[in-house]
């Protein structure tokens, strides 16, 4: 479980994710591909991607590549970017629910997939999120907002 929430290799995504000071949301540093807002938004649109088809057979991804980014580089308010941190939070507890049922069969096919099991599933979401979190947290440093080791 620490694998999909932080807290062992990397910091924990609470603390990466909420606490950027407003203003720095939308900022692009010279060099940096991305704003926080389009780091936090692509990570909340694929980790729900990949929770929903891992558990509704009729899910339907986004279009690859434009519909897992925001088109704005900036949040459009504070709640927008409080409801994207929500719902990252919220998502990742539902994928680690599912890995802690007892019912949850890790190792077997997912039955809509091609071959593709919870664990891949919940592995591809740590990963994922440890890549873009390790992005905000270098951002976050060249911003000079990031007060963690």
């Amino acid at each position: 479980m620490k694998l999909l929430g932080g807290g062992q290799a990397y910091a924990d995504v609470h603390h990466i994710l909420a606490e950027l000071p407003e203003g720095q949301r939308g900022v692009k540093p010279a060099g940096a591909p991305h704003t926080a807002w389009q780091l936090l938004e692509h990570l909340r649109i694929a980790q729900w991607d990949i929770l929903e088809f891992s558990r509704d057979p009729k899910h339907v991804s986004p279009q690859f590549p434009e519909g897992y980014w925001p088109v704005s580089e900036t949040p459009p308010s504070a709640d927008a970017w409080d409801k994207s941190v929500a719902a990252v939070e919220r998502d990742l507890s539902e994928m680690k629910k599912s890995l802690n049922n007892p019912k949850t069969d890790l190792f077997a096919p997912i039955k809509h997939g091609t071959g593709q099991t919870i664990l891949r599933e919940a592995l591809l979401v740590a990963d994922h999120n440890a890549y873009h979190l390790g992005q905000m947290v270098l951002l976050r440093r060249l911003l000079g907002a990031w007060a963690g080791s």
